[in-house]
């Protein structure tokens, strides 16, 4: 899977500043800076309880930010409410998949259309040819599905808001090689012919980081380095904490 060609250059669509987040007494993340180009894939690496997703949470809206700024196409969306964050089209896969295992794909898939008025017959068949997989399975309750193809509902879901921001959370957690290099690929695909901008949070990074323009990388809820996703992945520093041995 070769990099991600560089965009054309843009403005910022997400830009983060000075975010912080607590749980209670414990800072989870103390002062983040971060964006995410229009165009762009940004890979966020970390290991486990850098306070990655809890930075995925925070941009939609809960936990919401102790302080800081969260500006999205322009707009300051620090405090508003999940559902309006939706309505702007940011679209979340989350960790853990959270499809529905009772629905059916095709009900599943439909889900990620409530927050989104925009959405068409269109962006099902875009899941549809992006997922092969999906099509076979239309009627089959989620929960048979294996769990790459659950990931790639998870994915489908969010794809169906029509999003400008798709945001990722471990897509490749749990997978087979295979079946994560196959998702990879999904977004490098995404991101190529429609354009869709990602932020990507994953512990394989070794594949965020071939598959990203930018990475930033985070450890105990702050950011520690950033740069392209070729710097990092020759960085010595990032090769001996996070990829030996995650080549797969």
């Amino acid at each position: 899977m070769s990099a991600a060609a560089q965009p054309a250059a843009a403005g910022a669509l997400l830009s983060i500043k000075g975010l912080r987040t607590a749980y209670g007494k414990i800072i989870a993340l103390k002062g983040i800076d971060l964006e995410v180009r229009e165009g762009e894939i940004v890979a966020l690496i970390g290991a486990n309880g850098a306070g990655k997703s809890t930075l995925m949470m925070t941009i939609f809206g809960n936990p919401r930010a102790q302080s800081g700024r969260i500006v999205f196409d322009g707009e300051d969306i620090t405090q508003i409410a999940t559902h309006d964050i939706a309505r702007r089209r940011i679209a979340q896969s989350p960790e853990g998949r959270r499809i529905f295992p009772r629905m059916s794909v095709l009900e599943n898939l439909k889900m990620g259309t409530v927050a989104a008025p925009r959405s068409s017959d269109r962006d099902l068949e875009r899941v549809l040819n992006l997922f092969p997989r999906l099509r076979e399975r239309l009627t089959q309750r989620g929960g048979t599905l294996s769990g790459g193809e659950q990931q790639m509902l998870a994915i489908g879901r969010a794809l169906m808001a029509h999003p400008r921001l798709l945001m990722l959370d471990e897509p490749s957690l749990g997978l087979a090689p295979l079946v994560a290099r196959q998702i990879f690929e999904a977004i490098r695909e995404l991101n190529r012919t429609d354009g869709v901008t990602v932020l990507l949070v994953e512990q394989n990074a070794f594949h965020a980081l071939k598959l990203a323009h930018r990475g930033y990388v985070m450890v105990n809820g702050l950011i520690t380095m950033t740069g392209s996703g070729h710097e990092l992945l020759e960085r010595p520093e990032i090769r001996a904490a996070y990829l030996e041995g995650g080549r797969h």
